[in-house]
């Protein structure tokens, strides 16, 4: 028995949003070895290429979610353009792009009643 889900069906706003808490967890743990710590390797070399890695797959995952409009364009922009330098901005991004679908789900409630 054949699925027609394609991959993309389990890439669903609640996901992304936790891989890109994971992502800036990620890559603050890199910028305190390499900064704080004085660059302990291996930990700073595992950092930053899991740091590389997660935005490359993010990056490709976010463009194909704005495509299936599962995620707004400017966020996969944003995760995407700003994620390889700090993906703190791709975070800060699902934080408003989640409290502006809360607001617009009481707003929908507040209008059927």
């Amino acid at each position: 028995m054949r699925s027609n889900r394609s991959p993309m069906h389990f890439a669903t706003f609640g996901r992304l949003e936790v891989v890109s808490f994971v992502h800036s967890t990620v890559y603050l743990a890199l910028l305190v070895c390499a900064f704080a710590l004085g660059k302990p390797e291996p930990a700073t070399f595992i950092f930053g290429m899991a740091h590389g890695l997660i935005w490359i797959g993010m990056s490709l995952v976010c463009i194909a979610a704005a495509r299936r409009r599962v995620i707004p364009y400017w966020l996969a922009l944003t995760v995407a353009v700003l994620g390889g330098l700090g993906p703190f901005a791709g975070t800060i991004g699902f934080v408003i792009e989640a409290r502006r679908r809360r607001q617009r789900a009481v707003s929908g409630l507040q209008l059927t009643r």
